[in-house]
């Protein structure tokens, strides 16, 4: 007598890249909808190649220098951490999108930027690619410990100026980027001599339970919807998390205070055209609430992550003119 089909069932699918199956299996394919139509132009001068920081889980971060301004000598440069979006459970750091930015970024602050891998949900749900941020900032403290001595990466001990480290991320990176910031903050993570002098939070991905205006009321044409939203979270949360989990909502009720953390000069990047833009005002408001330095910058009119959807648009154009000025800013400068 048959015992029926048991093949395992898709029982949730997202955007057929990324399938669970009844099994708790997790099937995924490739991404092309994160892929540009278009090829986008080189960034002449600006070195890349990739560094494995964490041998056991293959954990590599991308390394990008600027090759040095004419009659600048041997000065170092500015270090910009950078996490990539996706959700959680989507996006790579070798994908156009994040590349083509950090390309940008490198040359225009210029920096050395650090585009950091990190394990990916539902295979590693959160905070598993929290713990693969802050293990890549013990990596880097680990560098600033070898100098110039072996087993040091050459590009980093030439170019970098750990002291002025800002640490960044791209919607699920910028969530990222707030999280490791408090652990460094707090002291709950010792990167010393890695000085963290400032946050950038890139159409931040954050979440709560209580919907806002613009997710009752999204604005025309966005890139990222509330079911998407809503999707990421629910698979890259722990099983059964809500949306006001401390990873989701930073001042939701099980949040711990921000109060008594001395939190580095942040920049909160918020497009208007976003379901999230309400989460990203609220979160800059309730900062410059509790005394910290906070600076807003708006884009009205464009989308979710438009930074990394046209790397080479306008509004990319003036964020990297505002990222420039924030790097440039004397520590500690939050005017």
């Amino acid at each position: 007598m048959s015992g029926g089909d048991t093949a395992p069932r898709v029982v949730e699918d997202l955007f057929g890249i990324v399938q669970i199956l009844s099994d708790g299996t997790v099937v995924r394919g490739d991404e092309p909808v994160l892929q540009p139509k278009e090829a986008y132009p080189d960034v002449p001068g600006v070195q890349w190649k990739d560094v494995v920081y964490h041998a056991v889980r293959g954990l590599r971060v991308r390394v990008y220098r600027p090759a040095p301004l004419a009659g600048s000598g041997s000065s170092k440069l500015p270090v910009l951490v950078y996490f990539h979006g996706g959700g959680y459970c989507m996006g790579s750091f070798t994908q156009p999108y994040f590349h083509s930015f950090c390309l940008r970024a490198a040359q225009e602050l210029p920096a050395v930027v650090l585009s950091v891998q990190y394990r990916l949900a539902p295979e590693h749900r959160l905070p598993a690619a929290i713990h693969d941020g802050a293990d890549f900032l013990s990596w880097l403290r680990g560098q600033t410990e070898l100098g110039a001595g072996a087993g040091a990466d050459p590009w980093l001990a030439e170019s970098a100026d750990f002291a002025r480290t800002f640490v960044s991320g791209v919607s699920a990176g910028a969530n990222l980027a707030h999280h490791v910031t408090v652990q460094v903050a707090s002291g709950q993570l010792a990167v010393s001599p890695v000085r963290v002098v400032g946050y950038v939070l890139l159409s931040a991905f954050f979440g709560g339970a209580e919907r806002t205006a613009a997710e009752t009321d999204p604005p025309a044409d966005v890139s990222l919807t509330v079911e998407m939203s809503d999707q990421f979270w629910h698979m890259s949360l722990p099983v059964g998390a809500k949306r006001d989990h401390p990873v989701a909502n930073p001042f939701g009720p099980e949040s711990p205070s921000l109060a008594p953390v001395d939190l580095p000069p942040a920049l909160v990047v918020a497009p208007g055209s976003d379901v999230l833009r309400d989460h990203v005002h609220g979160y800059a408001a309730r900062l410059k609430k509790l005394g910290k330095a906070v600076e807003v910058a708006e884009f009205e009119g464009e989308q979710h992550s438009f930074s990394v959807l046209r790397p080479f648009g306008q509004a990319a154009d003036e964020l990297l003119r505002v990222l420039r000025r924030f790097t440039r800013r004397p520590s500690g400068d939050a005017s």
